[in-house]
């Protein structure tokens, strides 16, 4: 593949004759590799909500532990995610990321066919899924560099939003592929595990069946992909957007949206579990929708503006966590779940509005560490929503304390828009 020498995007002539299909082509290899860090980051949701079924003895306490650990890990990372594209090169730093997802794919599958497997070790394990979270930091600030400023938002909402199905594709398959032997020959554990009421699984699949695709997106970033030039920064470079304002005042905004997509959807499982465990087979709807959900908001936010999609949303989400806290106390599981699909829905459209308000804010060279350090602060949502429900689960009985927290969040951050960006006169006025 011919190496690209020169970049410029905002060049119309330049963009027409050969930018759009470099960009084209680098995100339509990003997004399959961004989905399979998501899977991997989010394997927990749903290996944790079967350990016990299969002769585990961990505490609900243990078993939310296991859905956040990822969350902390990945969202840690992204700190030092976000400068890989800047100093090692946009596809380099790919190849590197989705290579490396391979480590916690096998260990956890050797690790759960044996029960007497101890606690520390699949933290561990469930530590190392992180390494899937910390790609969205790296992937978002290098596609921004492809695309020129009028199509950043919808070509990072097709780049997070698909790269987001991840999660809900992992909670979808999990059930279909631990029900065949496919991989069973791998450690030996043929005979597989016997849930309670008798059906046999192989849990193992869960991991296993991701080492190919791996394997082959590794591959394809490797021939596909290209290093910008002129995008390398070193560190130093990079760091200079800690001393802006609106950094901080954006990740507020991600956090309480990107954040609550990522977060309930590691938690979600095992609160249905908890409240409705017959329904648990709908536990990857929430996901996938408000993946599907981000596209549409960056693609809004292009056409009336990231700040007026961006208040909508989130107020949508401060009523939907109230509704979903009424229908849980009245134990009406259709209204929780139609309540916690609007709330994931519109989570994943605030993640798309957000992230295109930030090229308009900052400068192309700005935008892109901006993105991965709002991105990583966000991630952090996918530890502490379930340790939250965790604590008021295990404290109370009841999930309903910690959604009273978020719906805090979400007002203030409704207020922080409202004040730096959409008011008569806001800070800064941005479409």
């Amino acid at each position: 593949m011919a190496r690209i020498n020169t970049w410029n995007p905002e060049d119309k002539a330049f963009w027409e004759s050969e930018g759009k299909q470099h960009a084209q082509r680098n995100l339509w290899i990003s997004v399959p590799s961004l989905m399979m860090a998501f899977i991997i980051w989010q394997i927990w949701s749903v290996v944790s909500i079967r350990l016990n079924d299969i002769g585990f003895a961990f505490s609900q306490e243990q078993l939310f532990t296991l859905a956040a650990l990822p969350g902390l890990v990945g969202a840690t990372l992204r700190f030092v995610y976000t400068f890989g594209n800047g100093i090692f090169g946009g596809r380099n730093w790919t190849v590197f990321a989705t290579g490396i997802l391979i480590l916690p794919a096998l260990g956890i599958g050797f690790a759960v066919q044996n029960p007497e497997t101890p606690f520390w070790v699949m933290a561990l394990l469930a530590a190392l899924c992180g390494l899937g979270g910390g790609n969205f930091s790296s992937s978002t600030s290098n596609i921004s560099m492809f695309f020129p400023k009028a199509a950043k938002g919808t070509a990072l909402g097709i780049n997070g939003g698909l790269g987001n199905m991840g999660v809900s594709v992992v909670q979808f398959v999990t059930p279909l592929v631990i029900a065949t032997s496919t991989f069973a020959f791998i450690g030996g554990n043929t005979e597989g595990q016997v849930l309670a009421d008798g059906t046999q699984v192989w849990l193992q699949n869960a991991a296993f069946v991701w080492v190919i695709p791996i394997v082959i997106l590794t591959v394809a970033a490797y021939f596909g992909m290209d290093n910008l030039p002129n995008a390398k920064q070193s560190a130093a470079e990079q760091f200079v957007v800690l001393k802006r304002k609106h950094t901080w005042i954006m990740t507020i905004l991600y956090v309480a949206t990107f954040g609550s997509f990522i977060g309930y959807s590691a938690a979600f499982p095992l609160v249905l579990k908890n409240l409705f465990p017959e329904y648990i087979s709908l536990a990857w709807v929430g996901a996938f929708l408000a993946a599907a959900a981000r596209p549409i908001g960056g693609w809004l936010s292009d056409k009336f503006g990231g700040v007026l999609v961006t208040a909508i949303t989130l107020s949508v989400m401060s009523l939907g966590a109230l509704v979903v806290i009424y229908f849980t106390n009245a134990a009406n599981f259709a209204g929780f779940l139609t309540a916690f699909l609007v709330l994931f829905i519109a989570a994943g459209m605030g993640s798309g509005s957000t992230f295109q308000m930030i090229p308009n804010i900052f400068s192309a060279k700005e935008s892109a560490p901006v993105l991965g350090i709002t991105a990583a602060f966000a991630a952090y949502g996918s530890f502490l929503i379930p340790k939250l429900f965790g604590w008021s689960t295990e404290n109370y009985g009841t999930p309903i304390n910690a959604l009273y927290i978020f719906v805090a969040i979400y007002i203030f951050s409704i207020l922080l828009n409202w004040f730096y960006y959409q008011r008569k006169n806001a800070e800064v006025k941005i479409k």
